[in-house]
């Protein structure tokens, strides 16, 4: 019998991937990338350049199609694999990424009547336009006592769909009613590849405020938002909401044709980007926590009950990994802090030092940093450089270091950076374990691992944890091509469940990272120094961060 495979397609905030996955050890075939030929739409409207207002983020669902029409052709191109052997496809996406469509699927921004109106296009994940709605969604559910809200640590956020829909409501009202349904963006291109809708566990439940028991909220609280709210989840939410792994439909012949795919084979409900990648580190059971580390981190842990944890993005049953709940929490800049570091405090000697070494900056710093001893540099930061997710959910936060002295340098400033990032880990890996939530050991998957060891190292004695790094540099595709296996089935070549799936094909490097214990010690203290100011400045004792932040709009008007 020949071998099989499936494709997975990672749909990111910039481009899009496919990989060709071979079923048989989960290795990468070939890989392809298409940048989305519109970018993140954050100033103007294509065509007709009509201004966004601030923190306004959108993208063009085209884009999407062409990653499936220009990337999977390629890795089929470029491997010389028989379409006959490819059994299925699935995909990730950055989420809530959100679009209205009218009754035959195609999105309102396709429309010559409504392209002219921003709130007609897909709203990207970080689209922040949605606050003031998010507020009053935080507002009257914690005033009714819903008891929704703990699921998701106290907070709704802006970037999701319910607050985004809401916003269209308030800005747009004919928008509203010219929308059939709202959709993930995964949803939408399943829905493009069969023909039919279908909905997902995963981001149904961590961004739709929807729960497997309980359904979604109630058409109370809906009216208690908004009376037009009131049928929200019965018609422009409706559908059934499939567990991950399942089949949404067959790839169908057209788009079959472009994708040089055969058409029939499985195609997987949609899937998050971060969650995906969870079975590809081979993880599918409780205690083990998996970190995608990029610009952000996203924390996610399977358990086997709904526990209240201060500050988690949400609890979905099925969420991740079908069986579990499946918990998320996220820190909001990690890799970005570090970049916003280089770009701005880093003197030219370092620069040209690099250049003469030819090294990236970043690796040099990393090198210099890691000469000091934990303590060494006499520094602590608050890793608030883009507000907090977890487990404060508050943007107003800012960054903070204190130490400074006249003789202290790049790197030690580079390395207290670093640090930071880990003692936001460690308050959310502790507040999962103390509420009931094992945390037993870290894996780690995303750019930053494969790059930093120095970053690493710092993370496992930070929290005391052996931490284990994923072989694949594609973990979320790879997930997403896992959950194409499950759907097609063994009968076809693939598998019957994901922990089957992940058996074969999950991947971890060798070596680990595991604490150091004298470096464990220090860090105990440098953490308890951490936590203080954490309340001090986030807890109400001292909001000054958010009175600068206040300052700062007035002046800047």
């Amino acid at each position: 019998m020949s071998k099989k495979y499936t494709v997975g397609v990672d749909y990111g905030t910039e481009s899009g991937r496919a990989v060709l996955i071979d079923l048989s050890n989960g290795k990468e075939i070939a890989d392809h990338v298409t940048p989305y030929r519109h970018g993140v739409i954050d100033d103007r409207l294509p065509e007709s350049g009509i201004k966004l207002e601030h923190e306004w983020a959108l993208q063009h669902p085209l884009d999407y199609v062409e990653v499936l029409t220009t990337s999977v052709p390629a890795v089929m191109k470029e491997t010389g694999i028989d379409p006959n052997d490819v059994i299925g496809i699935g995909v990730d996406f950055t989420a809530c990424t959100m679009l209205p469509i009218d009754e035959k699927g195609q999105p309102l921004c396709l429309n010559e009547n409504y392209k002219d109106n921003p709130h007609s296009w897909v709203k990207l994940w970080k689209h922040h336009a949605a606050q003031d709605e998010a507020n009053l969604i935080n507002e009257i559910a914690e005033k009714r006592g819903e008891k929704f809200l703990p699921r998701y640590g106290g907070k709704i956020s802006s970037e999701w769909m319910i607050a985004k829909i809401w916003q269209i409501l308030d800005e747009s009202e004919d928008i509203y009613h010219q929308t059939d349904q709202f959709l993930e963006a995964t949803d939408w291109i399943v829905s493009q590849m069969t023909g039919t809708i279908t909905k997902n566990s995963c981001t149904a439940g961590y961004k739709a405020i929807w729960h497997k028991q309980d359904g979604y909220p109630s058409n109370d609280f809906f009216r208690s938002l908004d009376p037009r709210l009131e049928k929200l989840t019965e018609t422009k939410l409706r559908g059934d909401i499939l567990p991950l792994g399942a089949k949404a439909g067959q790839l169908q012949p057209e788009i079959a044709d472009k994708m040089g795919l055969k058409a029939g084979i499985a195609v997987a409900v949609g899937n998050v980007d971060a969650h995906a990648a969870v079975p590809a580190v081979g993880v599918t059971t409780p205690g083990k926590l998996v970190m995608a580390m990029g610009t952000s981190i996203c924390h996610m842990l399977l358990g086997e009950k709904e526990n209240k944890v201060e500050g988690m993005c949400g609890v979905v049953e099925d969420g991740i990994i079908p069986g579990y709940l499946g918990y998320e929490a996220g820190q909001s800049a990690v890799g970005d802090i570090f970049a916003w570091f280089v770009n701005n405090s880093v003197p030219q000697s370092i620069f040209k030092e690099a250049e003469d070494r030819k090294v990236n900056v970043h690796t040099l710093l990393e090198e210099k940093a890691a000469v000091y001893k934990p303590g060494e540099s006499g520094l602590v930061a608050l890793d608030w450089w883009n507000g907090n997710r977890s487990i404060l959910v508050d943007t107003e936060l800012s960054g903070l270091m204190l130490g400074y002295t006249l003789s202290t340098k790049t790197e030690e400033m580079y390395r207290a950076l670093l640090e930071a990032t880990a003692y936001g880990t460690r308050a959310i890996v502790d507040a999962f374990h103390n509420n009931g939530v094992s945390v037993d050991v870290l894996y780690a998957c995303g750019g930053l691992p494969q790059k930093n060891k120095l970053l690493m190292q710092i993370y496992a004695d930070v929290t005391n944890r052996e931490i284990r790094i994923a072989a694949s540099k594609q973990t979320p595709a790879l997930g997403a091509a896992m959950f194409a296996a499950v759907a097609a089935g063994s009968a076809t070549g693939g598998y019957d469940t994901i922990t089957e799936a992940a058996a074969h094909m999950g991947r971890v490097k060798d070596e680990s990272y595991k604490p150091i214990p004298e470096n464990v010690a220090v860090y105990e203290k440098l953490y308890r120094e951490y936590e203080a100011l954490h309340d001090y400045f986030a807890r109400g004792t001292n909001d000054v961060m958010k009175r600068l932040k206040s300052l700062k709009a007035e002046m800047s008007k």
